[in-house]
């Protein structure tokens, strides 16, 4: 499928996809059409860029692992044109490359098999960047996903669940079995779609004390919101943003979050 053979290198994170019914699913999920501006993080050794490619005619990927550079712009001349960015992806402006090289409303869509030890950062790196992207279709760590869709109660609601939440509608999509994978990693991996809101259906009036109240209300689970957010809201104040001071942070609901910070930012 990708038409060179790198070994994985461990301390990368790396796990390459082979399984070309797999790769035939996330390329039909994606599904790319004329005008999109594709952004592919992590090509790795182009089990997914290759076949987008080939349906797509072009696009740009991010790739940390310069030994790759050589062989994937070798191998994708016979699939269409690959403009390659050497370096980390939370070093790349996503806003500035749509603005470069996004579609016709100047957005960019994000596809990529996440390395399991980044997710989380590149995911955030992403939100930064929310209105300038038209979608995301990643392949991560199963927990994480199940994570990231978590809804209020849920053993796994949190941080991570919260903030997407917020900005994007998360639907997991697929799971994925380790033997899809050279090497085989010690988990199941799960496909997720993430879609941005319009700004107009996120309501978060201030994101840095969104994220702030968010990032404490999580900071120590099995404290009450009164005590998580000691130095950042009082009980008047959740009991006015219609929260409980007694509640867990696990109880709140996004538009809960958000209410809460909103208040906190007005005053």
């Amino acid at each position: 499928m990708s038409g060179f053979t790198e070994p994985a290198k461990k301390h990368l994170g790396q796990n390459f996809l082979h399984d070309h019914g797999v790769i035939a699913n996330i390329v039909l999920a994606i599904n790319p059409q004329p005008g999109d501006a594709i952004v592919e993080i992590g090509p790795g050794q182009g089990a997914l860029t290759f076949p987008l490619l080939k349906k797509h005619g072009a696009l740009t990927a991010i790739e940390f692992d310069r030994d790759l550079h050589a062989p994937l712009q070798a191998a994708a001349q016979a699939h269409g044109t690959l403009h390659l960015i050497e370096g980390d992806v939370l070093g790349v402006d996503f806003s500035a490359l749509a603005a470069q090289r996004g579609d016709a409303h100047g957005q960019i869509r994000l596809v990529g098999n996440l390395p399991y030890n980044l997710s989380s950062p590149i995911l955030f790196h992403a939100l930064d960047h929310a209105a300038a992207i038209r979608d995301m279709h990643f392949m991560l760590q199963k927990e994480v996903v199940e994570r990231m869709a978590a809804g209020p109660g849920s053993k796994v609601y949190g941080r991570l669940s919260v903030m997407l939440q917020a900005y994007c509608a998360v639907t997991p999509l697929f799971i994925v079995p380790p033997g899809a994978f050279k090497p085989a990693p010690k988990v199941d991996s799960a496909v997720v779609r993430l879609v941005p809101k319009p700004q107009a259906a996120i309501g978060v009036a201030h994101p840095p004390s969104f994220a702030n109240v968010v990032r404490a209300a999580f900071g120590q689970r099995r404290k009450t919101l009164r005590n998580a957010l000691q130095g950042v809201a009082d009980s008047a104040h959740i009991e006015a943003a219609g929260l409980r001071p007694d509640a867990r942070a696990e109880q709140v609901e996004v538009a809960g979050f958000v209410r809460l910070a909103n208040l906190l930012a007005a005053n």
